[in-house]
């Protein structure tokens, strides 16, 4: 195993999760004393067994307020709040306060491509994991995507890139974490219920590439004002990406072919990806792959087989003429707008979810193609008024499966049924990806 430099001899890992349980494994590995609270795991866990055996010691069932005596540096779960009582306590006693990232970024041998954004992050990060594996480039990825980065950064060798999704909320708890190639994709109003201000959100996006050296490169969204502005400060390569414009130094498009810098590398009509949003996805993938050489023959046979990320605009099936897309990682607003933009012909929408608060107003100018809309979740009565305010016919149900056959009742010939709820999921389902998964088998229930 690759070690850790990391100047502390006692840690708190707060927070079991797939996460904590990899960094209590490597701190343990490393020869770090080890204390791990987790208030939701219980004495019979495996994994509380399996790190009493390793030489932790794991408290559960609550958060004991001398949790933090002898404690040097803390590792918590991404998903934990820097205002938790705990770690307000610790803020205060000035103790180091990092997430797993930081620690795969210094067990990591090889090369990190580093990939974040408000949108498009695990569609970008299939697409630069593919496209080097099918440039016979030693790859591995992780991350944000599924697999704990930590787990795979503590084998990798030398001559492997180990491609990364980052979350902001990850991206947060950096300190020297750099990656070799940073990606930055968009930057949108998102997850304010936990960074407080758009500021401090940008501020751990903008983390991706703060660390890095004038031999790092950094590949961002030419189109994209505040990022074009934020990345003036970084010293590293810049690689700029644009649907827009012709770039010199980046990857670009026109409307018959992608290009990059002054290389055509595919012609547009060859990609079978469909949406603007995932042009972009696609130039910054290009752009980081090429740059961790790839080849044109390895991109192409990506770009011409990949049809999407599974729950990310996802084709499922054609039935009687309609066609159905499993959208269920569009989470907010902004991801739901992209998902319609990438349609032209009549569309049912399906949507709704978690209550955070938002209005749906932004949706408006998006849903002229829209014939109807089915809802569901906390926020159906929200969405029925905005289809009211749109003119579309509108329909509450009770979950996405009836949904699926609300909207295949109400569809004709060459329509497009989107499940794309603009809202997180955990008002009916654990996950987005159970509510994509509900989809797919109501889909698939049709036939």
């Amino acid at each position: 195993m690759n070690k850790l430099d990391l100047p502390y001899s006692h840690v708190l890992v707060l927070g079991l999760a797939k996460s904590g349980t990899a960094a209590a494994k490597a701190l343990l590995a490393d020869g770090k004393k080890v204390r791990v609270n987790d208030r939701s795991a219980k004495d019979n866990d495996a994994i509380v067994k399996e790190l009493n055996a390793l030489g932790a010691e794991v408290i559960i069932g609550s958060h004991p307020v001398d949790i933090l005596d002898g404690v040097e540096l803390i590792v918590k779960n991404p998903g934990i709040p820097y205002d938790n009582p705990i770690l307000a306590k610790a803020q205060e006693q000035g103790i180091a306060i990092i997430t797993e990232i930081e620690i795969a970024g210094m067990l990591a041998e090889g090369d990190i491509v580093g990939i974040t954004g408000s949108n498009g992050k695990t569609t970008t990060t299939t697409l630069v994991n593919e496209m080097l594996i099918n440039s016979k480039v030693p790859v591995q990825v992780a991350g944000n995507i599924g697999v704990v980065a930590t787990d795979v950064a503590r084998d990798l060798t030398k001559d492997e890139t180990l491609v990364l999704e980052l979350s902001s909320f990850q991206l947060l708890g950096v300190k020297s974490f750099k990656p070799k190639i940073a990606v930055l994709l968009n930057i949108f109003e998102a997850h304010l219920d936990y960074h407080k201000t758009l500021e401090n959100y940008r501020q751990a996006k903008c983390n991706i590439f703060n660390n890095q050296t004038e031999d790092d490169y950094l590949v961002y969204n030419a189109d994209d004002v505040f990022i074009t502005q934020a990345v003036q400060k970084a010293v590293s390569i810049h690689v700029p990406f644009s649907v827009s414009k012709k770039l010199e130094n980046g990857a670009w498009a026109d409307e018959q072919y992608v290009y990059f810098k002054n290389e055509k590398v595919i012609a547009r009509a060859a990609i079978v990806l469909v949406g603007q949003h995932n042009l972009e996805n696609i130039l910054a993938a290009i752009a980081a792959a090429k740059i961790s050489g790839a080849t044109n023959e390895g991109i192409q046979q990506v770009l011409t087989t990949f049809t999407g990320v599974k729950h990310r605009l996802q084709f499922i099936d054609k039935i009687n003429d309609r066609v159905f897309y499993n959208d269920s990682k569009a989470t907010n607003i902004l991801a739901t707008q992209k998902a319609l933009a990438s349609f032209h012909q009549s569309t049912i929408l399906l949507a709704g979810g978690l209550d955070r608060g938002n209005e749906f107003t932004d949706l408006l100018p998006f849903l002229s193609q829209v014939k109807a809309m089915i809802v569901f979740g906390q926020t159906a009565q929200k969405l029925e008024e905005l289809a009211g305010t749109a003119g579309i016919e509108v329909v509450k149900v009770q979950d996405v499966d009836a949904a699926v056959v609300k909207g295949y009742a109400m569809s004709a010939a060459n329509d497009v049924i989107l499940l794309s709820p603009a809202c997180a999921s955990w008002d009916q389902y654990r996950t987005f990806e159970e509510r994509g998964d509900m989809f797919i088998q109501a889909v698939h229930k049709l036939k």
